[in-house]
């Protein structure tokens, strides 16, 4: 969660090898849904990203990879990119939504290296700054 104003808004941080961090504000929901997998917890009922995923593996399609690479107005653009046979097809689709099908199947996700470049924060940094908050 990152504060925003005094309110809390859940976000997803993405991590390059280096150890710089580039949040993306998401909605509760899927977040809920990427802490589930993250955390290899299973929910009572699929959630929307599990039916979606098992729809896909039924189907003979799985997601390649995910794409996160346009910046326009303060928002982040993807693309999910489906393999079915050797046939790639993409989909423009909400980072948030990307991410959650991307790690229940083990698909890459890359940034633009531009967008995280001027977009992220050094992992100490971070941290840093997140134990300052706590004091206040």
């Amino acid at each position: 969660m990152v504060n925003i104003v005094g309110r809390s808004v859940p976000a997803v941080m993405l991590e390059d090898e280096e150890g710089s961090l580039m949040p993306i504000h998401i909605g509760n929901s899927e977040a809920l849904s990427i802490n589930s997998v993250l955390r290899n917890e299973t929910m009572p009922r699929p959630m929307t990203h599990d039916l979606i995923v098992t729809m896909l593996e039924r189907l003979g399609t799985k997601v390649e990879r995910v794409l996160i690479d346009e910046k326009i107005d303060n928002i982040y653009y993807a693309r999910l990119r489906l393999d079915r046979d050797g046939t790639s097809i993409e989909f423009d689709a909400r980072p948030s939504d990307c991410i959650a099908m991307a790690l229940r199947q083990n698909a890459p996700i890359l940034i633009d290296r531009k967008i995280f470049t001027d977009d992220s924060i050094n992992k100490e940094n971070f941290q840093l700054s997140r134990s300052a908050d706590d004091f206040e």
